[in-house]
């Protein structure tokens, strides 16, 4: 077994934590998993994973090891990429993480870049924005797309590329089903009259949910959810069947266009405005593959498909209801 191999296995139980997960990620029984590890540990003298009956975490030896193996696969991948692909035709992969709020539109950009780049295989992973953030300084992240706001805090030296500014909507029943999907109320709702409905919000370690909750602070109003998840899918569902509203950013609206039973309603007093951008660690030599989606991202084309699908009632898209809000 070659040590890149056993690398990858590392880097694979670091990433899940657990030991059958890894090894079912990488496509080998749990036992060679555990040896490859052992031989590891053996070949640096010293442990790397703290073991009980179960994976309990990495010791620190075991962490600085880990650190190391990522940059030793990113140097492999940059050679690789170098020695595959061509000035037009980037060959290699990318790995991209993403917030779940934004998650509609990093699927768009994946999608887009494959059929722009046949030779690139793609990674998206929904993240937690510490996740992100640490993935981007260890190197296991290619490019995110996510708050990039929270990057004024930090020392780390990551890059981004603005897209599009997160506005939020409370998503509810209609009162009566439209003719061609969701509708969008013109009349915007204050944040304390949702604040008296039935909600449903993430749950509060979500940096979604603290931007919702700042809101409501800003307007001087305390809630209690009625339902948290952690699941953005949720959110959604539990306004289509059941007896409560949701608050969400205008990506995820989007999604839900299709469902004549809902309506959007714009939020105000205050207005929420969050910047979403790209953000990838700075460095001298960027692989080939990220070169070709950091272009993408500035593209003027793809400019347009993100403003057509986050903002809902941003210039170019029309107004589907003047309803007012109820």
């Amino acid at each position: 077994m070659s040590l890149f191999t056993s690398l990858h296995y590392l880097v694979a139980l670091h990433q899940l934590k657990h030991f059958g997960r890894a090894a079912e990620a990488c496509h080998i029984t749990q036992p060679a998993l555990s040896n490859a590890i052992r031989a590891l540990e053996e070949e640096f003298g010293t442990a790397i994973v703290k073991r009980g009956r179960a994976f309990q975490s990495f010791t620190p030896e075991g962490e600085r090891i880990f650190v190391t193996a990522q940059r030793m696969l990113h140097e492999q991948e940059l050679l690789l990429q170098d020695l595959k692909s061509a000035a037009d035709q980037p060959v290699g992969s990318l790995t991209l993480g993403a917030v779940p709020s934004v998650m509609p539109i990093a699927a768009r950009f994946v999608g887009l870049l494959q059929g722009r780049h046949p030779g690139l295989s793609l990674i998206l992973r929904s993240m937690s924005s510490p996740e992100i953030e640490a993935g981007l300084e260890n190197l296991s992240l290619d490019l995110a797309l996510g708050y990039t706001d929270r990057l004024k805090s930090r020392a780390a030296k990551i890059s981004t590329i603005d897209q599009y500014t997160e506005r939020y909507f409370l998503l509810r029943r209609a009162a009566k089903p439209a003719r061609t999907g969701l509708r969008i109320v013109e009349r915007p709702m204050s944040w304390e009259a949702a604040a008296r409905l039935p909600l449903c919000l993430l749950t509060p370690e979500m940096h979604n949910r603290a931007i919702v909750d700042a809101a409501f602070k800003q307007a001087d109003i305390r809630i209690k959810p009625v339902i948290e998840t952690n699941s953005i899918l949720t959110l959604g569902l539990s306004v289509l069947v059941g007896d409560v509203s949701s608050i969400l950013p205008g990506a995820l609206v989007g999604v839900l266009r299709g469902y004549p039973e809902l309506e959007a309603v714009p939020l105000m007093g205050p207005e929420v405005m969050t910047p979403i951008g790209f953000m990838f660690a700075c460095t001298d030599r960027p692989s080939h593959t990220l070169r070709a989606a950091l272009d993408m991202a500035s593209d003027p084309t793809w400019r347009q498909h993100v403003t057509a699908h986050t903002g809902l009632l941003e210039a170019g898209v029309p107004r589907r209801s003047s309803a007012s809000s109820r």
